[in-house]
């Protein structure tokens, strides 16, 4: 529904996801700031941290790297390596700790073969294709349809357009595998920093806190995929129904 050329749909469904989304981010950066500027009592950066996730889970051959930016860590699967910002790398704080340990759970869910893991990784191409497809169809189909006047045209215009929908669902079906990929690794995460020692009972405190600030992102993420697939879909089914 549009009035006076605004799109309501957006407003109503989409806004406030992306709204949820621009307070997550900023909450796991205040979060991990603070955090980030208190020393932990054993003095152990994210690198060692990391490095003691592998080998509390029996997990060899992963190289850990420094990379550039803030909040730009990341496990990479495919060089085995994780790499750490300048702010968690050498840092000796319970932030830095926890989202080190948290990367470190990646690479354990590969050597395990955790499913969702896996799942995200096979579907990763597929969901970057679909997402870049999925707007060019939807504006094809729904432009054709409304200048189409044969009905049999009209209906192949209509699943041009649905199929662009259904592209973009890939990007639903991702985010929705994220979900409990992040959430096992910040407990992979947990689970080692409590049975190492690595944290004091009140610096794992801070070190939750900000694996939970994170996870918000997550959830954000899918929120804002999903609200956009269902307007999407309404979209396009409404036009439809218009011609």
């Amino acid at each position: 529904m549009f009035l006076y050329g605004i799109d309501i749909k957006w407003i109503v469904m989409v806004l406030p996801t992306i709204l949820f989304a621009l307070w997550a981010s900023f909450h796991v950066k205040r979060t991990f700031k603070k955090y980030g500027q208190i020393r932990n009592t054993r003095g152990l950066t994210g690198a060692q941290a990391a490095q003691a996730v592998l080998s509390a889970n029996g997990v060899s051959g992963v190289r850990i790297e420094r990379v550039a930016g803030s909040l730009t860590d990341h496990y990479d699967p495919k060089a085995n390596v994780i790499r750490l910002s300048d702010s968690v790398y050498d840092a000796p704080t319970p932030a830095a700790v926890g989202v080190a340990a948290h990367e470190a759970g990646h690479a354990v869910q590969y050597a395990e073969n955790y499913a969702p893991i896996k799942l995200r990784s096979a579907i990763i191409n597929a969901t970057n294709i679909g997402s870049k497809l999925s707007m060019p169809l939807i504006i094809i189909g729904i432009l054709l349809m409304s200048i189409s006047s044969l009905a049999r045209l009209h209906q192949v215009f209509y699943y041009i357009a649905l199929a662009g929908v259904l592209c973009y669902g890939l990007c639903v079906v991702f985010q929705l595998l994220t979900l409990p990929t992040e959430f096992n690794a910040s407990r992979r995460a947990v689970k080692a920093i409590e049975t190492t020692g690595m944290l004091t009972a009140e610096e794992q405190k801070g070190a939750r806190k900000v694996l939970s600030a994170a996870a918000l992102t997550y959830v954000a993420a899918l929120a804002t995929t999903l609200a956009q697939f269902l307007r999407l879909l309404m979209l396009v089914t409404g036009s439809r129904r218009r011609d």
